[in-house]
């Protein structure tokens, strides 16, 4: 496998495999070193006779393999290049006899997304043996996060680590989704270089007091009332605070109380790792912990599983606007 970095260095070498497989999850890897080789590669001028744009639901391997052996015009390399490659997977397998002997002027760029080849095939064996293949992974929570924070220190700016959970709570894992939203955010701050929660509740549209972050706090603190009034919010704002991820969201932090309670005599650092989270939030666990006991923590877990079957309707009780407050009372309720 090569990594994002290994395939940037080949095109700022000119230093190209006949054959590039990007494949994975995540979109955001992918579409970036697509647009580093058309970008890169061939001038303006090349691109015109050069760059062959393929999508693999409006073509065939035949076309592909027929495109991949012409020779460049007036240039050293022509790019093909195969989107929504996953939409030839019936067929894809025919390529592997034009692998085995591909034309080394031609770079077959295979965009394969959403999910990968199977490792097990012919076509993945002989692509790593005379190309390379990037598996794009999506990212963890705690791995977007640094990503955020990276992104915006390699661009001059400074951001605190609450707004980059408050980004990450609110956009998810979708990195192309977040990437736009902070390019947004540069273009508005200029040169102002520190980005602060009103920026984040200003431009990216997310409350700094109504979020997930701040819901599962105030659980964790059995403040009953603020969490209502998060509540109350959400059902005010559904299409912005979907029930499912809420649900999700406080799931995710009672299964990883269970962790806690489980590991008392862990370090700072072994816990926080254990957890996945940042050790910032380990305060969050250390208070949720007194007032909800190991055996309260299992019998949330057992509730919230109910509730996560409830808003996707998949028991007898339908979602509805009180379905997270009556989750809350029975949370809050238990020691």
């Amino acid at each position: 496998m090569t990594s994002f970095s290994e395939i940037k260095n080949d095109i700022k070498l000119k230093k190209l495999s006949p054959v590039y497989l990007l494949m994975g999850e995540e979109e955001y890897f992918i579409d970036n070193i697509t647009n580093l080789f058309i970008q890169n590669i061939l001038t303006d001028n090349e691109k015109e006779f050069n760059l062959n744009i393929l999508y693999g639901k409006d073509t065939s391997v035949e076309q592909v393999i027929s495109i991949c052996k012409k020779y460049p015009l007036m240039s050293s390399f022509q790019i093909v290049l195969i989107k929504e490659a996953q939409d030839l997977s019936r067929s894809i397998d025919s390529l592997v006899n034009y692998i085995k002997n591909p034309l080394r002027s031609t770079i077959l760029i295979i965009n394969y997304k959403h999910k990968s080849l199977d490792k097990r095939k012919a076509l993945f064996k002989e692509i790593l043996k005379v190309g390379k293949v990037f598996e794009s992974k999506r990212l963890y929570d705690n791995q977007v996060q640094n990503w955020i924070s990276e992104k915006l220190s390699l661009s001059g700016y400074n951001i605190d680590r609450k707004s980059i959970i408050l980004i990450n709570e609110h956009l998810g894992n979708d990195l192309s989704k977040i990437d736009n939203e902070l390019e947004k955010l540069k273009t508005i701050k200029k040169n102002d270089k520190n980005i602060v929660l009103n920026d984040i509740e200003m431009h990216i549209g997310i409350s700094k007091e109504f979020n997930n972050f701040e819901l599962r706090r105030a659980i964790g603190e059995k403040k009953y009332n603020k969490a209502l009034l998060i509540s109350k919010y959400f059902s005010q704002n559904p299409n912005s605070n979907p029930l499912v991820v809420t649900i999700s969201t406080i799931f995710n932090f009672f299964n990883n109380l269970l962790l806690y309670h489980a590991n008392p005599n862990l370090n700072q650092n072994k816990i926080a790792s254990l957890l996945g989270v940042n050790p910032y939030f380990l305060s969050e666990y250390s208070i949720a912990s007194k007032n909800y006991s190991l055996r309260g923590v299992v019998k949330i877990i057992s509730i919230l599983r109910d509730y996560d079957m409830f808003s996707k309707g998949v028991k007898i009780k339908k979602a509805s606007p009180d379905l997270l407050k009556e989750l809350i009372c029975k949370i809050i309720n238990t020691d």
